[in-house]
């Protein structure tokens, strides 16, 4: 046991942003280039300083700030609004924005940056996807924050616990389909050929599970009915996207996410936060899935179903996978864990609850049994190896996690 504990043993650092400046609000607004792949972004970020100081450090990855701007009661027409050096360490994935003069402690500071970066091909934070029909390449650009990526997209306070409310704005060509965690509120005119979609603020969440999706959809969407039992009041508006000729693949994901989000919500007694929910088929995408508040997005092949050719092993995972990501909507989205050393509870409840309401759903596939030997299994054959590890293992740097 000792070599398998040193074996994790790794010398501490410290890469926690300061306590002492908390985000409350990020307005952000992004123009992706799907032709060149390059994104422009401003954004304004609403922020509490609880220390006077003279810097302030954000996660930044890839992108290249043009200008900072920093406004307060106290900071108005002063020489010292605008930043007086911008610092990046690639090694913490951070920027620092030093200024001439003390930030007071006050509750109610605005900081405006504009930025630009790279739509990558790395499936990480803000990047391009591809797929073809009929022989044409297509491209839309979407998001995978977890676990520390949406620094790749905007300056931010990347960590868990820094929950922030955003409102978000797409400026897009005309024609194609933005998406993000809440619907829109309006859509503008902004120039030839481009509009700008402005999103509901989001409920107040962490950096990761934010998204946003450009391209060429089509889907297929069904009304929630509630139990008269369950807390809810309204109804939820449940679509699932996919590339265009493939919705009547997703009519399986589409019955399957009703049916489970009707049951969690009687299940847990606490209605599900938002008036939406999108299901979203990426062409390019890292995992099977990713739980995004409002707008999960998905590994082709974990949410879409051909009926004719579709496996019921594979149709089992396929409800697996959603019936996971809808129950990170309250573990995880709505109580989150502070660090990343805590994300082992996150997923180990999302990873066995599926369970009960599949059960429930289709008691003819016997699921409990599956539970039995690919689940529970599986975590003591890797309990008995002599290199196993604690389930906690405390996490110093983003690339422990």
């Amino acid at each position: 046991m000792g070599k398998s504990l040193n074996a994790f043993k790794k010398k501490k650092t410290n890469v926690r942003l300061s306590r002492y400046i908390i985000p409350n609000k990020y307005d952000i607004q992004l123009h992706p280039d799907l032709e060149n792949f390059t994104f422009e972004g401003i954004e304004t970020i609403h922020l509490s300083i609880l220390k006077q100081t003279k810097s302030l450090t954000l996660h930044s990855k890839n992108l290249e700030i043009e200008t900072i701007k920093i406004q307060g009661k106290t900071l108005i027409n002063t020489q010292d609004i605008f930043a007086d050096k911008i610092t990046y360490n690639e090694k913490d994935e951070t920027v620092t924005l030093l200024f001439k003069k003390f930030i007071p402690k006050e509750k109610n500071v605005k900081i405006t940056l504009v930025f630009k970066g790279i739509l990558n091909e790395e499936m990480r934070g803000f990047y391009k996807s591809s797929y073809n029909i009929d022989g044409k390449i297509h491209h839309m650009a979407t998001t995978q924050f977890e676990a520390t990526d949406a620094r790749r997209a905007f300056p931010c306070f990347d960590e868990p616990s820094q929950k922030a409310i955003f409102n978000v704005s797409l400026i897009i060509p005309k024609g194609k389909t933005a998406i993000s965690n809440t619907l829109p509120i309006s859509v503008l005119e902004h120039s030839a050929g481009y509009e700008i979609i402005k999103f509901h603020p989001t409920p107040k969440m962490s950096s990761y599970l934010l998204a946003f999706i450009i391209g060429d959809f089509e889907y297929i969407e069904q009304i929630t009915t509630p139990d008269p039992s369950s807390p809810r009041r309204g109804k939820i508006r449940v679509r699932v996207y996919t590339t265009p000729g493939k919705k009547h693949q997703a009519k399986f994901a589409l019955d399957v996410t009703v049916k489970v989000l009707e049951f969690y919500e009687k299940y847990f007694d606490i209605p599900y936060p938002l008036d939406t929910l999108d299901m979203i088929a990426i062409p390019d995408f890292t995992s099977l899935a990713m739980e995004n508040w409002g707008a999960i997005t998905f590994r082709e092949v974990g949410l879409l179903v051909d009926e004719v050719n579709t496996s019921i092993s594979s149709k089992e995972l396929i409800a697996e996978v959603i019936a996971h990501e809808l129950a990170h909507q309250w573990f995880g989205n709505l109580v989150t864990m502070e660090w990343w050393t805590h994300l082992w509870l996150n997923e180990g409840f999302a990873s066995y609850i599926p369970y009960l309401v599949i059960n429930k759903l289709f008691p003819h596939w016997n699921i409990w049994e599956r539970f039995a030997t690919d689940t529970h299994g599986i975590a003591l054959k890797l309990d008995a190896l002599y290199h196993t590890h604690p389930i906690e293992v405390e996490v110093h740097h983003p690339n422990d996690i």
